[in-house]
């Protein structure tokens, strides 16, 4: 086999690592050490594979299996850079007395596990070249994710996870009812019938394909598809999963998964682009996306639960980027994949740091929380500035990618909804920043006293929010220039 395809291999293979760790029954600090480990190879492995696309094209092999172009490196080294921050900050999370408190020993060991499995299921979602194994990989990552969201055991979180399982299934049907759509609309094409599922093949032959039969296909996979992106209305089991889940899981829920059923929106909009249903499914994509914005604004607007707050944070993202798909065209598609990268980053960051916040206050309501700058520094700093950047403020990457959708907008002709975004992003800001602003400034609450032991050392939870953040101001200041090609080819598959 080549070079590219043992790379392929091995980033999804490393976060088994800590799933054979917990397995073991190495203990907290061992198992903890193999998944941070397990998501540093997996990461290296992501970036030699992403030049190696960069350099020699795509890489193929194993039959149709596997495939991974421009776009799948991309979002390959989206969800392995998440995986890593959560691995770090999942780790400090049951190293820490106060974390660790809320788990049973088994629930320990069966977290370790899923964790890892859930992180290598979405990478090799990204790395098939066939439609019906992205299902199959896509439900598996899933029905991992679903044993994180309930596994502190508390009847919320089981209704939570319940409720997650309704949704997702009733949305992964559908989806799979979509793949079958743009299956038929290929039987006319030449080839085999394995073929007819491959994205180079349909990719390739798109102009063929019957459109009625792919614009059905499309629009049935962006609603099935959107359940796991969270986009409204099929976003209702989002709030109460990451809301209920550990912090570090909520972070690959909205880091990761989200990314992982857009990646999949992503590879049927390229069909539908190059079968001449562009402007079709640019359509489908403003109305979800558009109604996606507002749904997050509402409840954005509404104060409560903290976590649920970034919950429809990540409501209102993913219909950024759909609106920016939906605009389309190089500048539309560059800045929706840009913003990917950036609310990854900034929604891991919010989420880690709302675990810390969790643990020394005990509570998720944020009228309960106040002077978290005096009680958590680290902490509390990393809240803040998480904060202004997810609502697009200089000089965080947030801020380049969604001027760059806006910019698309008035480019393609649409001066009325790239107002409506702007008028959208604005409410957001106002809304996010005040409940932020008041959980984190203030003075040092007298009823509140949290020992540094009960949380574990500062530096071991505070270097993935440190790392992310870094991450955030460099796309601000700077875009590198091997990261912008790659994502000048990839929005070239799509547009």
């Amino acid at each position: 086999m080549s070079t590219g395809i043992w790379l392929a291999i091995a980033a999804v293979a490393f976060p088994l690592v800590g799933s054979g760790a917990g397995l073991l029954n190495l203990g907290i600090r061992r198992a903890g050490a193999a998944t941070v480990v397990g998501g540093a190879g997996s990461m290296a492995a992501a970036v030699a594979l992403a030049v190696r696309v960069a350099t020699g094209g795509p890489v193929h092999g194993l039959g149709s299996l596997l495939y991974v172009d421009h776009l799948s490196a991309f979002f390959l080294l989206t969800l392995a850079l998440v995986i890593l921050l959560a691995s770090w900050g999942m780790a400090a999370y049951l190293a820490a007395p106060r974390g660790r408190a809320e788990f049973s020993p088994i629930r320990i060991r069966l977290a370790w596990v899923f964790f890892g499995v859930f992180g290598s299921t979405m990478l090799a979602a990204c790395e098939t070249g066939n439609l019906g194994l992205l299902f199959v990989l896509v439900e598996l990552s899933a029905l991992s994710s679903v044993v994180m969201v309930a596994i502190e055991g508390r009847p919320t979180a089981l209704e939570a996870a319940w409720k997650y399982v309704i949704v997702s299934a009733l949305g992964v049907t559908i989806a799979l009812v979509g793949t079958l759509f743009v299956y038929s609309a290929a039987s006319t094409l030449p080839g085999s019938a394995g073929q007819h599922l491959t994205w180079p093949f349909l990719f390739d032959h798109a102009a063929g394909l019957r459109p009625a039969a792919l614009r059905l296909g499309f629009v049935l996979a962006v609603v099935g598809y959107g359940t796991k992106v969270g986009l409204a209305p099929m976003h209702t089991w989002l709030p109460d999963a990451h809301s209920e889940a550990p912090s570090p899981v909520s972070a690959m829920l909205s880091g990761a998964l989200l990314n992982l059923g857009m990646y999949a929106i992503i590879r049927f909009l390229a069909i539908a682009s190059a079968g001449r249903a562009s402007a079709y499914a640019g359509r489908v994509l403003l109305i979800f996306g558009f109604l996606s914005i507002g749904v997050g604004a509402v409840f954005i607007v509404r104060r409560g639960d903290y976590k649920r707050l970034l919950a429809y944070s990540s409501v209102e993202h993913m219909g950024i980027i759909a609106v920016g798909l939906g605009f389309g065209g190089l500048l539309g598609v560059y800045g929706a994949l840009l913003h990917t990268l950036n609310h990854a980053l900034g929604k891991t960051v919010l989420f880690l740091a709302s675990g810390g916040i969790l643990l020394g206050y005990r509570t998720r309501r944020s009228e309960r929380v106040t002077g978290a700058l005096a009680l958590l520094p680290l902490t509390g700093a990393a809240l803040l500035l998480g904060a202004f950047a997810i609502v697009g403020s200089p000089p965080f990457g947030l801020f380049v990618s969604e001027l760059t959708i806006v910019r698309a907008g008035f480019a393609g002709h649409d001066p009325w909804l790239a107002g409506l975004l702007l008028l959208l992003l604005a409410v957001v800001f106002i809304a996010f920043v005040r409940t932020i602003t008041e959980m984190v400034l203030g003075p040092r609450p007298s009823g509140v006293g949290v020992g540094r032991a009960e949380l574990g050392p500062a530096w071991v939870a505070g270097l993935p929010l440190v790392l992310g953040l870094a991450g955030l101001l460099v796309l601000g200041l700077v875009i590198p220039g091997a990261l912008s090609r790659l994502l000048v080819e990839s929005a070239g598959l799509v547009r």
